[in-house]
């Protein structure tokens, strides 16, 4: 009798531990990274500003919680004969919501504030086609300070079992990016397609045991990638972009 209840207490007791688990990840987890936009071939400029605001709408990484923020980004471009490059530095201001169907042990958390503060760093290699350039290989890469009281929370519990915490408050991202950039009859009117796959280097908290003990490689490979699709367009001196990949980004600004 004692072993068929060992037996069965074994069985379930995944099921109870998961449940008691909750997963906390930094805000910007896979959220670091942005399109930069840089001159084109055929733009009169070499070198050109863009300062931006917008909103980031997203989950955590169970897809349970959800985040709102907003963003400021200031960036220069520059162009060369068949290259470009661009800096930037952003900073993020927002809210983690915790879903009232995630069980969270601590009652009094029903959201916390973060922000951040990074930079962000890109270049590419192209060719011109007519009005198009292919941007055909480049390389993005972001750094974040997150600071505020849903940082401060994850650092309280980072050591109780009750929850799974990636405590980190600073993040570096880097990938690689394919793109074209293109105008019709105005050349003032250039539109851009561009997409990017990376990754955060680190702990991924969705790979910790406690939360899936498939040990797969693909599988793990798979949690750690960052895909983000983006669509740029940039009239005269004003410029959108709407991205998607982990999260629905957009932002709207001025070319200067």
């Amino acid at each position: 009798m004692k072993s068929k209840l060992l037996i069965l207490i074994v069985l379930i007791s995944p099921i109870f531990y998961g449940c008691s688990n909750h997963v906390y990840a930094p805000a910007l987890y896979h959220q670091d990274i942005a399109y930069m936009p840089k001159p084109a071939s055929f733009s009169k400029e070499k070198v050109a500003n863009y300062a931006s605001a917008g909103l980031n709408v997203y989950a955590d990484p169970t897809y349970i919680n959800s985040q709102v923020s907003a963003q400021l980004n200031y960036s220069q471009g520059f162009r060369s004969d068949n290259a470009n490059f661009a800096w930037g530095v952003f900073g993020v201001a927002g809210n983690y919501e915790r879903s009232n169907d995630s069980n969270e042990p601590n009652p009094d958390f029903k959201d916390k504030f973060f922000g951040a503060a990074g930079g962000r760093l890109s270049a590419n290699l192209f060719t011109r086609y007519d009005d198009m350039d292919w941007r055909y290989l480049g390389f993005e890469a972001a750094y974040s300070h997150e600071f505020g009281a849903y940082a401060d929370f994850r650092k309280q519990v980072v050591n109780n079992t009750d929850y799974i915490v990636d405590a980190r408050t600073d993040l570096f991202t880097i990938g690689l990016t394919t793109e074209f950039v293109f105008h019709g009859q105005d050349p003032e009117i250039v539109h851009g397609l561009r997409g990017f796959l990376g990754t955060t280097f680190g702990k991924n908290i969705l790979n910790d045991p406690r939360y899936d003990s498939d040990t797969d490689f693909n599988t793990r490979l798979f949690r750690s990638l960052v895909p983000r699709a983006s669509y740029f367009i940039n009239v005269k001196r004003f410029f959108a972009v709407a991205e998607v990949g982990n999260a629905f980004f957009i932002r709207a600004g001025v070319k200067f």
